[in-house]
């Protein structure tokens, strides 16, 4: 049984650095990743004009960090959609809830991090657009 409510959150993330740089330490069950990670993925060398994604998590929690160049997201609850550009290193994109992703509008140098909840597991996929809609107004 899922809700029609928008379950994200974008989270500053902590730049510490200097004259040298910037670095951001990213801890799991801490203010910024309210989960503990257990998969890190990262996507690149993405082509213009993909869209990558396209899928629902039943129960996995993800943050997704542009680490360098930008990306455009799309949420849909099954009612409503909202975009989110990230475009900030230091800003994070927290999914808690059950919300259809798209990934698109990647720049030539964007890596698009990803940090989850669970272990792969297939079955926590709807992959399916009109499977998603039927299960998001329950």
């Amino acid at each position: 049984m899922h809700n029609s409510v928008f379950p994200f959150k974008l989270l500053e993330l902590s730049v510490r650095g200097d004259e040298r740089g910037s670095l951001i330490a990213l801890e799991a069950l801490s203010a910024q990743i309210p989960f503990e990670i257990k998969r890190v993925y990262y996507i690149f060398g993405t082509c213009a004009g993909v869209t990558r994604g396209k899928h629902a998590h039943h129960r996995l929690e993800q943050v997704l960090i542009a680490v360098s160049g930008s990306c455009d997201i799309l949420l849909d609850n099954g009612s409503a959609r909202k975009t989110i550009r990230l475009d900030n290193p230091a800003q994070g994109l927290y999914l808690s809830g059950f919300l259809w992703r798209e990934m698109s509008n990647f720049s030539p140098a964007c890596v698009l991090m990803v940090l989850a909840s669970e272990h792969y597991d297939e079955k926590d996929y709807v992959r399916d657009y009109g499977e998603f809609l039927r299960l998001a107004k329950k």
